[in-house]
């Protein structure tokens, strides 16, 4: 099993794409969220996965960098399908509010022939909190994360002997998610700014973590792998090593501060 960062940036970034990624065991693959615009298509091929190789897609809530993507995937998968080149159907996750959104943006935005698929082929699936999917073989459980802003979900899957990996979404940590983040082996959390560059980026004025507040958090909650994203690009050339290097001050564990298109090894 591996995961492919398509994205790491927050909404308003130009030096990389805003984040999202695919978790991948095999020939299957499963997208969370597909960033702001058509550039996840750019993602992909980067990567080495074919639009028409994703079957299942989760969207954790309704912002434009999280969720205009989809609109897109959705426009190709609908064209794979007309074309004949798309194998069985698609499934697209998301709570009451996403899906209904997405229904609606496909029917105005895309034309007849992709979106005579949705709701045949291709299936808008809403879940509910605490609610649990088969993805990729896996448990996978979908949450509510009290979000201060828009509605949003975060998941746990499990990855089997015990192990799990648990994505907070894109805003700080609240209790009731303390059940899917405890001890877990891998952790996906946002990380806007160094906390030694909040007075800059004013982070908690739009609800998000810094660097130390996602690492004290996963040395509290003994996490074995903490994998940071959703962050400013102002430092981009050498955010690995100054989020590495103020992270390594809070947190014992595994740390990724990963590039867009850096493929990890989740085994």
């Amino acid at each position: 099993m591996k995961i492919s960062i398509l994205g790491t940036g927050n909404a308003m970034v130009t030096k990389c794409y805003n984040t999202c990624y695919v978790i991948s065991e095999g020939d299957e693959h499963f997208l969370v969220d597909a960033g702001g615009g058509n550039t996840v298509f750019r993602q992909l091929e980067a990567v080495g996965i074919k639009r028409d190789a994703i079957h299942t897609i989760f969207v954790t809530h309704r912002h434009i960098d999280h969720i205009m993507g989809i609109v897109w995937m959705i426009r190709a998968i609908g064209q794979a399908m007309y074309n004949g080149t798309f194998e069985g159907d698609a499934v697209i996750y998301g709570h009451d509010e996403v899906i209904e959104i997405l229904q609606n943006l496909a029917m105005t935005l895309i034309d007849r022939k992709q979106k005579q698929f949705v709701g045949d082929r291709i299936h808008l699936v809403a879940v509910a909190d605490c609610e649990s999917k088969e993805i990729l073989g896996h448990k996978v459980t979908f949450f509510d994360i009290h979000s201060t802003k828009a509605r949003q979900f975060g998941y746990c899957m499990e990855l089997g002997n015990g192990e799990r990996l648990t994505c907070c979404g894109d805003e700080p940590y609240n209790e009731h998610e303390k059940p899917y983040l405890e001890n877990c082996s891998w952790l996906l959390h946002e990380a806007f700014c160094l906390h030694s560059q909040a007075d800059r980026f004013h982070p908690y004025e739009k609800h998000h973590s810094t660097v130390k507040d996602a690492c004290e958090l996963a040395q509290a909650n003994g996490i074995k792998h903490l994998l940071l994203y959703h962050t400013e690009d102002k430092n981009i050339k050498e955010r690995k090593a100054l989020y590495t290097e103020e992270g390594r001050q809070f947190f014992d564990g595994d740390l990724l501060v990963p590039d867009d298109l850096e493929i990890i090894d989740l085994s």
